[in-house]
């Protein structure tokens, strides 16, 4: 590989991404409590990011020198830029939220109060609330100066309580308090008054009732302080699979609660000396201090309720019905005729749900096979196995137990399918199985028959309703064919090699791609039509990237949409002044993965569960898929196409990673997202 190929750190990259989450909530043109939620977005996104991304820098940096020299780069350097980055970043947030969103809140005549702004009649109401639902889940931590600091929980929020007599703070007490939030209980409504209406958090509604927590002490003054605690995420495992493997990653995961800590999150009026005393009891690193504002898990303003007028949120989008793909009909009798795509969110997952549904009750139906990684709540998708399973099919189900912050539902959910009689395999050994395919076998006239579904996201009927994905029913036995010896090498963890129609990780999807690009590159030389769109969640792999820039430099000419992570760096001469490169950050969240090829004018459209980083094209199982039916084709190129038309809620990736709105070169407005809607409900 070439060394001093142009780059951008991918952390740092991460961290742009967040910043285009934060513009949502800047953006006037969001109703004012959808900004609230990307405020919650972004706050969760940095939560995960410290636990996991941080976390594994802060590991790095303990490398020797030649370690790192191998890397390429200095995690202690980049730890310093992330620092500098989020503490920049969260002084936006604040000012997001204190000066403009609770302004705007109040303009509706909504106040979101804290204790010191209830007057007697609320704070009566405060009080019996606190005394009938609160106070029996408190149970504060007196703190000995003379003995270890309690364990605090990875992002519980606690309030650091000091109790002064006599204004000597030499001899204060003090007192942990966790603070219980589940989301939805975060917020109180109050009584309305005069048309005006009142929100208080349970963090303020503590506050304002201490004195009946700490009655028993002597004091004259009482102060507290929110913090948060975000702790290093990653598993150490014991990997064999088995029975044990269960047992091993149980374990780690009550140890993720007590990982090194990464990140204080703290309330920056809290005073200097109690945060030293937490900074020392913590063993932090000044890297991991960052001073925010009284309210901390702002996550849970996901569940920020609406007590104002129906402008306040993003009109409902009801979920489009499939052209000729009826829910009253055998779908297997539909898809035996031809393929079907299913547009999520825009269209509705129930399709899928169908699909599982007759497979479970269809006496033809012999066996199902399908690969699961993130699940809902309450899953339909597991309830239809469970209930092919009791009508006596076959059910083959691979469940990743190392699906990162789902393992222990997926623990539960493998529990429960196997008592339902569902044959489950947990994973394969170092590797994570991210594909999202479903494989049913049908006895039709005496031979076997096999119907597919392929999708770029997770059979979770929650997330279809939030994230924009594709999912394929196919009967095509190019594809479903290959879907059989890949199941089959599943089940006994063996990777092949060798499928003509199927891309699939770990062993052959970097080669394959390869070979795309590079009959792109050699169409271009030869004067031909010769051009790539890919669409994706990230970008780092420095070995695809490198390819790309070759590529370019044989003038084909390529544009990216990637939502998250990009370390390419467009716009550079000699390497990238042909690559186009922006971020569609919407109502919804982009997820799809999409390629395409010119192939000299008659287009190579896959679809694909892969990102194009290391961990998907060489540690993890993923599967992509070639589109062969031309009506399914049409319709996906259609959907890029309005894509890259977006000039409303697109950005710019470049060289200044400053998020700048793209210009598209027409002065009409064009919004991929409510486009495509539009598109797919009145499309003939």
């Amino acid at each position: 590989m070439p060394k001093n190929i142009p780059l951008i750190n991918r952390e740092v990259s991460w961290l742009s991404f967040n910043d285009r989450v934060l513009q949502e909530a800047a953006d006037k043109s969001v109703p004012l409590v959808e900004r609230i939620r990307f405020l919650a977005i972004f706050s969760s996104n940095l939560d995960e990011f410290y636990r996991v991304r941080v976390a594994t820098l802060n590991r790095l940096s303990s490398l020797n020198t030649k370690s790192k020299e191998l890397l390429g780069f200095n995690p202690r350097k980049i730890l310093n830029e992330i620092k500098n980055i989020v503490v920049r970043q969260e002084r936006k947030f604040n000012h997001q939220y204190k000066d403009v969103i609770l302004k705007e809140l109040e303009q509706q005549k909504i106040f979101i109060i804290n204790e010191k702004q209830l007057n007697v009649s609320r704070g009566l109401y405060v009080k019996k609330y606190f005394r009938e639902k609160v106070l029996s889940t408190l149970v504060p931590v007196m703190i000995d100066k003379n003995e270890p600091f309690p364990e605090l929980k990875d992002r519980a929020i606690y309030f650091f309580v000091r109790l002064v007599q006599n204004k000597n703070i030499e001899k204060s007490r003090l007192a942990l308090i966790e603070i219980p939030t589940d989301g939805s209980n975060r917020f109180l409504v109050l009584p309305e008054t005069n048309n005006l209406k009142f929100i208080t958090l349970i963090d303020d509604i503590i506050r304002y009732c201490l004195d009946d927590i700490f009655f028993i002490f002597n004091y004259d003054q009482i102060e507290s302080y929110s913090i948060q605690l975000t702790r290093d995420a990653e598993l150490d495992l014991d990997k064999h699979v088995s029975d044990k493997f269960i047992e091993a990653l149980t374990k780690s995961l009550n140890k993720r609660g007590k990982g090194r800590p990464m990140r204080l999150l703290y309330d920056k009026e809290m005073p200097l000396d109690m945060l030293k005393y937490l900074v020392d009891k913590l063993d932090l690193s000044t890297d991991g201090l960052i001073p925010g504002n009284r309210y901390h898990n702002f996550k849970d303003f996901i569940s920020f309720p609406n007590v104002g007028g129906q402008d306040l949120e993003y009109p409902k989008m009801p979920a489009l019905p499939v052209q000729d793909l009826s829910s009253m009909s055998s779908i297997f009798a539909q898809i035996a005729k031809r393929d079907y795509l299913i547009n999520l969110p825009y269209q509705s997952f129930d399709y899928i749900i169908h699909f599982l549904r007759e497979a479970a009750i269809d006496p033809k139906v012999k066996e199902i096979s399908i690969t699961l990684y993130r699940l809902a709540e309450n899953s339909r998708v597991i309830h239809a196995l469970i209930n092919a399973a009791k009508n006596g099919k076959k059910v083959y189900c691979l469940l990743e137990l190392k699906a990162r912050f789902d393992e222990q539902a997926n623990i539960y959910w493998t529990k429960r399918l196997e008592e339902e009689g569902v044959s489950v395999n947990y994973g394969i050994l170092d590797y994570k199985v991210h594909s999202k395919i479903c494989l049913v076998r049908r006895h039709e006239r005496g031979k076997d028959v096999y119907y597919a579904n392929l999708a770029t996201g997770n059979f979770n009927e929650k997330t279809a309703g939030l994230y924009c994905d594709h999912s394929l029913f196919t009967a095509k036995p190019q594809i479903t064919d290959e879907l059989v010896k890949l199941f089959e090498g599943l089940q006994t963890q063996t990777f092949y090699k060798g499928y003509k129609y199927l891309i699939v990780s770990p062993l052959e999807s970097r080669q394959k791609l390869n070979n795309l690009i590079d009959h792109e590159i050699e169409n271009s030389r030869a004067g031909k039509i010769a051009y790539i769109t890919l669409k994706m969640n990230s970008l780092t792999d420095e070995e695809v990237i490198t390819k790309l820039y070759e590529a370019n430099n044989a003038g084909v000419k390529i544009k990216l949409i990637i939502r998250g992570m990009c370390s390419l760096v467009p716009g550079v001469a000699g390497f990238s002044d042909k690559i186009e490169v922006f971020s569609i950050i919407d109502r919804f969240l982009e997820h799809a993965r999409v390629w395409i090829f010119a192939n000299s004018g008659t287009e190579k459209v896959y679809l694909t569960s892969a990102d194009l980083m290391a961990r998907n094209l060489d540690h993890r199982v993923e599967v992509g898929f070639p589109i062969l039916d031309q009506e399914v084709k049409s319709e996906i190129l259609k959907i890029i196409d309005i894509q890259l038309k977006d000039n409303s809620k697109a950005r710019e990736i470049n060289q200044l990673n400053n998020n700048r709105y793209r210009k598209t070169g027409t002065k009409v407005a064009s919004r991929a997202q409510t486009d495509i809607y539009a598109y797919l409900k009145y499309k003939k």
